[in-house]
């Protein structure tokens, strides 16, 4: 639109403070401030919110029972045009809540104004924002969940399966496949509990702050927020209104998360690389080469990784756009919505689909013991074994160096090189030390709480069932 285009007499004739103002507001404003685009999302909340504060006012005889129940039945049938989509958004109305408040006068007439009686839209959007974020809280709760037991499964049909664990991506120990997946079981975990921890303070009411200081309505507060399942208040009606703070600690939340499925696509990535092979995916996470036909290529795996940059994106716009905020509410806090809307909806598909793919992982146990033994993965064993014969660790380390670079050199794993000769790189050396350099006798070794022994692998792999339910 340009400079010149003719404001429209008629745009501003709905809002609810158009009478002070001597001219309209232009299309090209209505359109840059509207915000019923995105945020009509949060409708459902906002008809809870409403119903809550109209039963509030009802009992506290603010108004009377049959606006009460004009009301109701404004908002029911509001609600059903919503869900059967019949309901007509209407830019001019510039967001969700004047756009149910004016259907809902239309429906019931002067009960609908009377609805917003000790309120105002920026207690009311900040209660609407908490009312949903709960909700979709509970909803990725249960989809991490979901990724913690597809993980957990998997792992337990792979307690003794044989990998490589790396250090800099160089083979470093012998890993079981369990105890390896079982690692970001506990990732995902903190998660949730970071996620439990947001939610209570999500679960705040800031409804009854009204505009900025508070209402002369005589409100009750602790009913409202009893309906609504809050766990309590926002106390002070200024930073009620005005802050976004749980919207950024959410936002953390689902950066942090969105590291952690990262770099668990990282190595799917990895480990379906032919270099690797040590997995296989279903054919529906993969796709073809447009010019390649030989190629399946791990987008699901490739796209979770790189959506995690998506998500801390936003979490960096929500904390700029809080910074520089005066007390108390200011119109930047419209540009909330989107990127919480955006970071809520890609963790929760994200969680999703991985959950799936997840649990459909084919593994090679034979690709990943090859990949173990090529890597020299019990020199440290070797070295474990002269210490506990009572050599000083660190001469026991420069012994074995010496003892790969031969094996290196000879193209041959430590456990391949004859008695005689491991013998000479130490007079301790006895004939008990292949036990010490077999992988799985590498693992079963490691039988400390949280080590890679497969019977501590399978302690906390029921422990994770008890946990996840």
């Amino acid at each position: 639109m340009s400079a010149d285009t003719p404001i429209n007499p008629l745009a501003n004739k709905h809002q609810a403070w158009s009478a002070l103002f001597s001219e309209p507001m232009s299309e090209l404003v209505q359109r840059y401030t509207a915000s019923v685009g995105f945020d009509k999302r949060l409708a459902r909340a906002d008809i809870q919110g409403s119903l809550a504060h109209a039963q509030m006012l009802a009992a506290q005889g603010v108004i009377g029972e049959r606006d009460l129940a004009d009301i109701e039945r404004g908002m029911a049938q509001i609600r059903a045009e919503i869900e059967t989509g019949h309901f007509v958004w209407k830019l001019e109305l510039e967001d969700v809540h004047l756009n149910i408040e004016a259907r809902l006068t239309e429906l019931v007439g002067d009960a609908g104004k009377r609805l917003h009686t000790g309120r105002s839209r920026n207690d009311q959007v900040a209660t609407d924002i908490r009312l949903w974020l709960r909700g979709e809280i509970d909803r990725i709760a249960a989809l991490l969940t979901a990724m913690q037991r597809a993980l957990v499964e998997l792992a337990a049909q792979h307690t003794e399966t044989v990998m490589p664990g790396f250090t800099h991506l160089q083979v470093a120990q012998p890993v079981s496949f369990a105890h390896h997946l079982l690692a970001y079981v506990e990732m995902f975990a903190r998660d949730a509990e970071r996620l439990a921890d947001v939610r209570r303070r999500v679960n705040r009411l800031p409804l009854g702050a009204a505009a900025l200081a508070g209402t002369s309505y005589p409100l009750d507060r602790r009913k409202v927020a009893e309906l609504l399942g809050f766990e309590g208040l926002c106390e002070n009606s200024l930073d009620a209104v005005s802050d976004r703070d749980f919207a950024i600690e959410f936002a953390a939340f689902a950066s942090l998360v969105m590291v952690h499925v990262s770099r668990l696509a990282e190595e799917i990535v990895l480990w379906m690389n032919q270099n690797f092979g040590f997995i296989d995916l279903a054919d529906r996470y993969c796709t073809g080469s447009s010019i390649m036909p030989q190629k399946r290529n791990p987008d699901v795996a490739e796209l979770a990784r790189g959506k995690s940059g998506r998500v801390v994106g936003h979490l960096m716009a929500l904390i700029t756009l809080m910074k520089g905020q005066p007390l108390t509410y200011n119109k930047d806090n419209q540009e909330d919505k989107e990127p919480l809307f955006d970071t809520v909806d890609t963790v929760a598909d994200t969680l999703r689909i991985m959950a799936e793919m997840a649990a459909g992982i084919v593994v090679k146990p034979e690709a990943m013991e090859r990949a173990a033994r090529r890597g020299y993965a019990t020199a440290t064993d070797l070295a474990d074994y002269l210490a506990k014969k009572g050599v000083p660790f660190r001469d026991a380390h420069e012994v074995v160096a010496h003892a790969v670079k031969v094996a290196m050199q000879r193209g041959l794993d430590l456990a391949e090189l004859p008695l005689p000769e491991l013998q000479a790189f130490h007079p301790q050396v006895g004939a008990d030390v292949h036990e010490a350099l077999t992988l799985r006798g590498s693992m079963a070794a490691r039988a400390v709480v949280g080590g890679t022994a497969p019977a501590q692998v399978q302690l906390q792999i029921e422990r994770h069932r008890a946990r996840l339910g």
